[in-house]
């Protein structure tokens, strides 16, 4: 265990692949950050912008949905072919010295699909057993704009470090918890002094520009790329609550929220806290590849604050399969939460609260943005 954080930690190599499941010997935690969102996620618009060495697997793997897949006779012309990214082996000098020296390493530049303030970080060497970094370090940085990799690797750029050079384990998922209060735009994840890492998962709290907000007017403020975040749900079974504020339209079932079948009388809810407080308009619920599991009826509540009281402004309403359903609110809805409740049970794909930020809300985001250091 980590001597200051509590979190589970693994050093070491793996055993050699020995067939059978390669995921039966992987080593892995309950991570408590894991709740946050994402904000490395392809889906919100993040990518590996550069490395300084992709030999044998590339840069953009690290950040693939899913966990890494091993298929142990697939070999290319470089090598064996990992699902991540892999850089060649590090020498040192010459013949006298031979080995890297302690300074070497290889990097990685992330950007942040959604700028936010971190709350944990998971580098994963899923597969890699005797090839992955002795240690790992992770940086950040806030830059507005689209940088360059040459203008985030300039002399001027300021960068945290928020994993500092940390022994890791081979096929294994190594967890840090971060708790540095700033919002960062940026990664660069080191590997000491080179190897291979599966994926990268940062997990924390999305901060928008209140500008960019302001600039657009009406949008979608329940989005997680907005700020909003699903805060808890009466059911995860198949699939995360946080799945219907996610960008665009939902591509498949999984791509959406669905509930186990209920045998009581109860009703699933899904509770969100929205960007900050809010004006909403015009609301959807989506059920898009939902078609013999979808909910049958919906409502939607809004409170103002932690402690409001729940009001209803979209009374229970039948629902069609696979159907994206629009409504118009006969009066503006103010508050800071919303929630959903199906009946009985089944799932939506997404949910969308139209609305524009009030001007307590703009203050209360624009105190935020300044709080975490943003630019």
């Amino acid at each position: 265990m980590s001597a200051n954080s509590g979190i589970p930690s693994f050093t070491g190599d793996a055993s050699p692949y020995g067939g059978g499941d390669p995921y039966a010997d992987y080593r892995t935690a309950d991570f408590p950050f894991t709740r946050y969102v994402d904000l490395a996620a392809r889906a919100l618009g993040a990518g590996v912008i550069a490395a300084n060495d992709e030999f044998f697997a590339q840069r953009e793997n690290l950040l693939v949905p899913g966990r890494a897949e091993f298929d142990p006779e697939h070999f290319g012309h470089k090598g064996k072919v990992m699902d991540g990214w892999e850089t060649r082996r590090r020498r040192g000098t010459g013949a006298d010295h031979p080995w890297p020296t302690a300074d070497d390493h290889d990097w990685a530049l992330v950007r942040l699909g959604a700028p936010g303030v971190i709350r944990g970080i998971v580098v994963d060497t899923a597969h890699f057993r005797g090839n992955y970094p002795q240690a790992v370090s992770v940086e950040a940085t806030s830059v507005a704009g689209a940088p360059t990799p040459e203008e985030l690797l300039a002399d001027d750029v300021k960068w945290t470090t928020l994993v500092p050079r940390t022994a890791v384990g081979g096929h294994a998922a190594n967890g840090f918890a971060v708790d540095a209060e700033q919002r960062f735009t940026h990664l660069r994840v080191n590997q000491h002094p080179d190897g291979g890492i599966a994926r990268l998962r940062v997990y924390g709290e999305v901060v928008p520009d209140p500008k960019w907000l302001a600039t657009l007017g009406t949008f979608d403020v329940v989005a997680l790329a907005n700020g909003g975040r699903a805060e808890d749900a009466s059911n995860l079974f198949y699939s995360p609550a946080s799945n219907t504020i996610q960008p665009g339209y939902s591509r498949k079932m999984d791509d959406g929220w669905e509930t186990r079948r209920r045998r009581d009388q109860g009703n699933d809810w899904i509770r969100y806290q929205l960007a900050a407080q809010s004006e909403i308009r015009a609301l959807e619920i989506d059920t898009a590849y939902l078609k013999g599991n979808s909910a049958g009826w919906a409502s939607v509540s809004v409170r103002d604050g932690a402690e409001g009281d729940w009001v209803e402004v979209l009374p229970r309403t039948r629902l069609q399969p696979d159907t994206n359903h629009r409504f118009v609110l006969d009066a503006p809805a103010v508050g800071t939460h919303a929630r959903i409740d199906i009946y009985p049970d089944g799932g939506i794909s997404r949910l969308r609260l139209f609305g524009s930020l009030t001007e307590q809300g703009t203050a209360q985001l624009a105190a935020r943005h300044a709080e975490s250091g943003a630019q």
